[in-house]
């Protein structure tokens, strides 16, 4: 019988998607499941992007530019200088979504066996993209009494090594909601031009930041042109995850020179998806002010909630819609299956990620979720109300 790749073997699931089975199963007996468990946003998409849509004039839906159209990377361009980031659209490919911005870098800057430091937790799908780019991630851990703030920079020095390529983080991040500091990049911006490596910051999240602070892109950090990669997306920004539309964005002209093939070798990215998200930029600064309002009420409502259960700590995010939560068990794997299976408060239940996933260090953030606050402020006082109850009866 044919055999399967090791890669293939070792390509890690979705600690997002793995329960979705679980859930079907409790919806076909009649429970109702508030899921918690992916970063799904139930904001409205901006009707301007959906109405670009329905009203093209194309006649053929043909290839675009394999960098994405010149005209939508210009006002891409355009939507940086206003968040006082300085680049040109020569500097930015359109990617299909920041999963494969984030493929283009790693298959840019890295070869097979060459390691990434990553602070953890981190997006889980960072251990799956470093599979497939036969890449090694080398964890720097933060912690939640730290409410997952930049390990010191010590911690990074002793894991670099001459395989050593890049640094990884995500900011605001997934799924801490932690948001770096100014002084925390150029922590990290002096040790990259120390050690001659790329820094590549996840900046997906940079709409979503929250309590007055401003959030600092590596871009603007003087200094670091030649080894800055930001990964961007649509997806979260406009609630518009189903368009598939991101953006690497670099200075160095030789990643953006070697990137630019990779995104030949896959043709072009989605003709309606690219009209749509540059309509998208018309979006007013009301619909962000407005959807920040609501998330930081999700929050505070969430976070509350949770620090009032006994037994559960919580970091407080400063950005993006996440939070780690740390549980009396033993394994949150288990416990995530155990309530989609065997538990209901009131004919309901909840769908939450275990945390595990989210670490590549082994046995770390086992008793740990993480969870996703996009829905409403009900919805989310009854999860926490199940929550609370599910650990009342739970067995390790």
């Amino acid at each position: 019988m044919p055999k399967i790749s090791e890669k293939g073997i070792n390509m890690p699931e979705s600690p997002i998607r793995k329960l979705v089975p679980y859930a079907e199963e409790a919806h076909k007996q009649g429970k109702t499941v508030y899921y918690l468990n992916i970063g799904q946003p139930d904001i409205k998409t901006p009707a301007v992007a959906l109405d670009a849509v329905k009203v093209h004039s194309l006649d053929i839906l043909a290839y675009s530019r394999s960098e994405g159209s010149e005209e939508y990377r210009k006002k891409i361009a355009k939507y940086y200088l206003h968040n006082n980031i300085e680049v040109t659209h020569n500097d930015i490919i359109v990617t299909t979504g920041g999963s494969e911005a984030l493929l283009f870098a790693f298959g840019s800057i890295m070869d097979e066996d060459d390691e990434i430091i990553i602070p953890e937790p981190f997006y889980a799908n960072y251990n799956g993209f470093s599979t497939a780019s036969s890449v090694k991630v080398v964890p720097v851990i933060s912690k939640i009494e730290d409410n997952f703030a930049l390990p010191p920079i010590e911690e990074f020095e002793k894991l670099i090594t001459p395989k050593t390529k890049a640094i990884l983080i995500c900011n605001p991040g997934n799924p801490t909601g932690y948001l770096y500091s100014k002084e925390e990049i150029s922590k990290l911006a002096a040790i990259v031009k120390k050690h001659d490596l790329f820094l590549i910051a996840d900046e997906v999240y940079r709409e979503f930041v929250y309590d007055g602070i401003e959030h600092y892109s590596i871009l603007q950090e003087p200094g670091l042109e030649e080894h800055a990669i930001v990964i961007d997306s649509v997806s979260k920004r406009y609630s518009m995850c189903g368009a598939r539309i991101g953006y690497l964005v670099s200075k160095n002209k030789d990643v953006i020179k070697t990137a630019l093939k990779f995104a030949q070798a896959r043709l072009s990215p989605p003709t309606l998806a690219q009209i749509a998200s540059e309509a998208a930029l018309q979006t007013p600064q009301s619909y962000f002010d407005d959807v920040k309002e609501e998330y930081v009420k999700r929050r505070n409502t969430l976070i509350e909630g949770l620090e009032n259960i006994p037994g559960v700590k919580v970091a407080k995010p400063n950005g993006a819609f996440y939070c780690i939560a740390e549980l009396p068990v033993k394994n949150s794997d288990d416990f995530a299956r155990w309530l989609l299976e065997s538990f209901d408060y009131e004919n309901s239940t909840i769908m939450v990620a275990p945390a595990a996933g989210f670490y590549s260090t082994p046995g770390v953030g086992r008793n740990q979720i993480r969870i996703a606050y996009v829905l409403n402020e009900n919805s989310l006082k009854t999860a926490v109300k199940i929550l609370e109850e599910a650990l009342k009866v739970y067995k390790d």
